[in-house]
């Protein structure tokens, strides 16, 4: 991909960011297809992650999920674009790493859930480096 700035619009082109935003769209997929699984066959989700007893709590994380990705990777490849992508990957992975990380000890999930924390340790610290890659953008808010 050619880098380039627009001079009259001011905004950056693909390939202007670090990465571009090709690691929000990831993220967001990673996002989108985890939220959607619930949504399209649950049985199959069930039987990696164990029967859910409060499926309205499925659907809702499923449904959250699924919008947080979208976001994620309709973000537009701007340094605020960018930002906001990354804001939302970074909350979205840190609340799940914590729900991981306090449920699968006190056996309330599954221990397959130790693989997600694990994905999501993945995103926050590729975020992390793409963040100290480019110190011209403000660290997430959190």
């Amino acid at each position: 991909m050619i880098e380039r700035v627009s001079a009259r619009m001011g905004t950056w082109h693909r390939g202007g960011l670090p990465g571009g935003n090709s690691i929000a769209h990831a993220h967001g997929l990673f996002n989108m297809l985890g939220g959607l699984w619930p949504l399209v066959h649950r049985r199959s989700f069930e039987a990696v992650f164990g029967t859910k007893n409060d499926r309205w709590l499925l659907y809702t994380v499923g449904g959250l999920l699924t919008g947080n990705g979208v976001v994620q990777i309709l973000s537009s490849d701007t340094a605020e674009g960018w930002r906001r992508a990354r804001d939302l990957g970074v909350a979205t992975a840190t609340v799940l790493l914590t729900i991981d990380l306090l449920y699968v000890p006190a056996g309330r999930i599954p221990k397959m859930y130790l693989l997600d924390a694990a994905m999501e340790i993945g995103w926050l610290a590729a975020w992390a480096r793409e963040t100290s890659r480019c110190p011209r953008q403000p660290h997430p808010r959190l």
